[in-house]
């Protein structure tokens, strides 16, 4: 007669330590997922809370990673913080995403046809993040944009294009910033128009072009086009503006997206 598993053993009558393991993962992955870009920097006090046990488990588990440079301590506000691997992790994570995948070929294809650097950026809940760049390597001035850089949700063309499509919950931002700012409503509503948004920043002469990315009707990433004033028209009906849009539009329909537009739009 086979012997029944009692609670807290295996299924040969052994201890079963599996749910202490899944209780360590747990509360490793909520004090994690307690740093947000608001909120960077944690005391142990805060982590204790958060964790819901003692100061001195919670010390524990900040010590451990710390260990696997998972956090970064700060000895002199005693304020701990995410530590490099986390980066690490992230840019792994995002290299993984779909769209990457999808866009390779859409990205190499745009490189050969307006001989400039092609970006693409996700959403990661609160800006655009870079997670795939394909550099022009034949200009004398070679712009190269970082894989994991975070851009500014109002004034990048990137971020512009995510402002124009979204939904408004997933963008509590946007009302104040439109109100503190006519020109960008102004370019929201030539967003919704052309489906570009046209970015050149005086300091430094890079211009960038970005066009939404599709996936059904909704957006899950930006293709840009990125160079220096003098090699990227401002004009969004030009060339380079019109193969960007074409191209945007065909990774979207690749994404499941009829006609490159949210709702058909």
């Amino acid at each position: 007669m086979a012997t029944k598993a009692q609670p807290g053993t295996g299924e040969q009558g052994a201890p079963d330590t599996t749910a202490p393991t899944i209780q360590t993962v747990q509360r490793a992955a909520l004090i994690l997922g307690s740093f947000t870009v608001g909120k960077p920097h944690m005391s142990l006090n805060e982590i204790t809370a958060r964790l819901g046990a003692s100061k001195a488990t919670a010390h524990r588990y900040t010590k451990a990673l710390r260990a696997a440079n998972l956090l970064r301590y700060d000895e002199r506000t005693s304020l701990y913080s995410l530590g490099p691997q986390v980066l690490t992790l992230a840019t792994a994570a995002r290299a993984g995403l779909p769209i990457v995948a999808a866009a390779e070929p859409y990205m190499e294809e745009l490189v050969r046809r307006v001989d400039e650097t092609i970006v693409l950026s996700v959403w990661d809940g609160e800006s655009p993040t870079v997670v795939r760049s394909v550099d022009n390597t034949d200009h004398m001035v070679r712009i190269s944009v970082r894989v994991g850089s975070r851009l500014d949700l109002t004034s990048s063309a990137q971020g512009r294009i995510f402002l124009t499509f979204l939904p408004p919950d997933q963008v509590p931002a946007l009302p104040r910033s439109v109100r503190k700012s006519p020109e960008l409503t102004e370019e929201l509503d030539a967003i919704r128009q052309h489906g570009l948004s046209v970015n050149s920043p005086a300091v430094n002469g890079v211009r960038t072009i970005a066009a939404p990315i599709f996936e059904g009707d909704k957006i899950s990433g930006t293709l840009a086009v990125v160079g220096t004033t003098a090699t990227v028209p401002d004009d969004v009906k030009s060339p380079m503006a019109q193969a960007l849009l074409e191209t945007a539009r065909a990774l979207s329909q690749r994404l499941g997206n009829s006609d490159g537009a949210p709702n058909g739009g």
